[in-house]
């Protein structure tokens, strides 16, 4: 079984529509219909996240797909996606493919990584509306695109669009519960072990580029800071920075 977490605080503005692209993803024919479970993992929602994902069960369960949920009071990313991937090893997934709530992953997604034949998959993102950031929409697009690898060989980390098979997962014993960079310590863990690498970007997602940020320092954060003109193109996390010394 192919296993799919997604950590979720009050996000029920998005989830709608992640579940939709989630569902095409898991009924791929490319994964000549191995079973494909998706779990959302409530973190300390106070809004409408848990009834967004109920009224998909049915689709999900009439595709062949499984849809789960479970509920935490958290309040961080990396207990979250720690707490989706225990659940979904439990239930005997052999992959685990992880993305966030204001994503949407492409048709292939789930095929692209498991055809790669790594332990360790990680993506890169993509963003098609940068409206959120109103007059410095423009510019920050610019500056982007301009210096994010969006392409095979990339060095970006991305918890949006990252993939580990269950036995390497295991291995380094899962994701640290942190606030943030939770994707970052997970991976220099598994390259700690010699775990095979694919740096592609054959799986697809888009990705929001928010300005109300879930994970303080994150994604979202860096690109606030670099509409604002607060961290200099440079400074950030594209490609993600090595460990130090």
């Amino acid at each position: 079984m192919i296993g799919v977490a997604i950590p979720a605080h009050d996000e029920e503005a998005y989830l709608d529509a992640c579940l939709h692209a989630l569902l095409r993803a898991a009924c791929h024919p490319a994964l000549a219909g191995e079973q494909v479970m998706v779990c959302v993992v409530l973190d300390a929602c106070s809004d409408r996240s848990l009834d967004v994902v109920a009224l998909h069960e049915a689709l999900f369960g009439a595709a062949g797909c499984r849809l789960a949920w479970c509920e935490i009071s958290a309040r961080q990313v990396g207990a979250a996606r720690a707490a989706g991937a225990r659940h979904l090893l439990e239930r005997g997934a052999r992959w685990l493919a992880f993305t966030d709530a204001d994503t949407c992953v492409a048709p292939g997604w789930l095929a692209a990584q498991i055809a790669l034949g790594a332990d360790v998959v990680c993506g890169s993102v993509g963003v098609e509306d940068w409206s959120a950031h109103g007059d410095q929409s423009s510019v920050l697009c610019e500056r982007f695109r301009g210096d994010y690898q969006d392409r095979d060989g990339h060095r970006h980390i991305h918890g949006a669009n990252l993939g580990v098979s269950a036995k390497a997962y295991l291995a380094v014993g899962g994701f640290a519960c942190v606030a943030c960079h939770e994707d970052v310590l997970l991976v220099r863990a598994l390259e700690g072990i010699g775990a095979r690498f694919a740096w592609s970007a054959q799986p697809r997602v888009v990705t929001s580029a928010r300005t109300d940020a879930r994970a303080r320092g994150g994604f979202g954060d860096t690109l606030r800071a670099l509409a604002a003109g607060l961290l200099p193109l440079e400074a950030a996390p594209w490609p993600t920075p090595q460990p130090a010394d």
